[in-house]
């Protein structure tokens, strides 16, 4: 089934006036804070409360079963937060990174049986030998003592470039095991259409992969046996993709790219199909410049959510706790352009509204994960000027609003 996306946003009309797409969809913009540093929203009132502080640009948090959480920083360091308290060094045993831009370790993940298999695994900015090309790279490694061991590559994608930029590299795990993990079209020009390597199943660029836990190739992938596919690929057609989750009811899997300049997007992931970067879309070149005039065709998946202008959707996770009950079921994501946190309401497989909260409250928000106490947390990117950045949490406060 497709579903038109629905465009947002009331500047949309003055910076894509020609391209006019479906009517404006409800939505509420909150995150108004009271002199007590509450946070208002529709629902629910809430505060922003800091756990850690010291992190240089943090990518992503992952929980381990004794209650440490793991987050990783671009320059390529996997820290450790223990009873509160960011530990100083960080974990020995991490593979050399290309930190160049917004190249470096990105995302963390635990194997779904980490308790007795103890094992980790990262995504990364890895170079070649001279540093002059760089590729999307998956490692696992088991965590003792604070340290990686026995550290191997499952994944090199194909996606080499001299370019910086666009590695994706969201990692998920599905309800049946089966890793997937996102690859960016590494910056790629669009104006190639269906040229674009994205639109290629010849190599890994803007497309997500579906793996084994040891890196093998599930046999049942749509592409296995094509002499002109890559037996990885589960989805192509994709930009640059920075959340990944899976929907705790369904088991669907959900992820959220940048369009250039407008475009923005949140896709339902299904097997084999074509998600439409660069050929159909609803941005435009950074210079102004349009390189596609298309908004859908039949033979591709529309996306379920759409921004113009742009808010640079990053990491994003179904709600499913119980601080924040009429939350349960909404889809957040962390906007770094756009510096807020989307909450997105769905019935069945469609995105029907947006709550917009903290809108330039904190910054660049570059993670969102549910943690295992029920609280939301954001990993905070770097303000310009500032050397560190914080992990923040949202804790519930007092509401007029009763419990659903």
């Amino acid at each position: 089934m497709r579903i038109d996306p629905i465009r947002r946003g009331a500047l949309a009309g003055c910076v894509l006036a020609a391209l006019t797409v479906g009517a404006l969809s409800a939505q509420t913009q909150e995150g108004a804070s009271t002199s007590s540093g509450v946070q208002e929203s529709a629902r629910h009132n809430f505060r922003v409360v800091t756990v850690a502080e010291g992190f240089d640009h943090p990518w992503a948090m992952a929980w381990l079963p004794n209650g440490d959480m793991l987050v990783t920083e671009r320059a390529g360091r996997l820290r450790i937060v223990r009873d509160g308290r960011l530990l100083p060094d960080p974990v020995a045993g991490v593979p050399r990174v290309r930190a160049r831009g917004t190249d470096g370790l990105f995302d963390v993940l635990p194997h779904p049986e980490f308790a007795s298999n103890r094992l980790i695994y990262l995504s990364f900015a890895k170079p070649n030998a001279d540093d002059s090309e760089a590729t999307t790279a998956v490692v696992r490694g088991r965590f003792e003592s604070d340290r990686l061991l026995d550290v191997e590559e499952i994944l090199v994608a194909q996606a080499w470039s001299g370019g910086n930029g666009h590695f994706a590299g969201r990692l998920v795990f599905d309800r049946a095991g089966f890793l997937y993990v996102t690859v960016g079209d590494r910056l790629a020009d669009p104006d190639m259409m269906a040229a674009h390597p994205a639109q290629s199943l010849s190599n890994h660029q803007g497309k997500v992969l579906r793996l084994h836990d040891d890196g093998r190739v599930p046999s049942d992938n749509p592409f296995v046996g094509r002499a002109d596919a890559l037996p990885e690929i589960w989805s192509y057609g994709h930009r640059n993709m920075q959340g990944l989750t899976v929907h705790p009811e369904t088991g669907d899997l959900w992820e959220n790219e940048h369009g250039p300049r407008g475009g923005d997007e949140v896709n339902l992931v299904q097997r084999g199909r074509n998600y439409g970067w660069p050929v159909v879309s609803y941005g435009i070149n950074y210079d102004g410049s349009i390189y596609t005039r298309e908004r859908r065709r039949t033979e591709i998946e529309s996306p379920r959510w759409s921004w113009v202008p742009s808010i640079a959707p990053s990491g994003m996770a179904f709600y499913t706790g119980d601080r924040f009950p009429w939350w349960r079921g909404s889809l957040f994501v962390g906007g770094l352009v756009g510096e807020q946190l989307a909450r997105l309401t769905l019935e069945d497989e469609r995105v029907v509204g947006e709550e917009t909260l903290l809108p330039g409250v904190l910054g660049r928000i570059r993670d969102v994960r549910q943690g295992p106490d029920g609280f939301i947390y954001l990993a905070i990117d770097n303000r310009s000027g500032e050397r560190m950045a914080p992990v923040v949490r949202l804790e519930p406060a007092e509401s007029t609003v009763a419990v659903p």
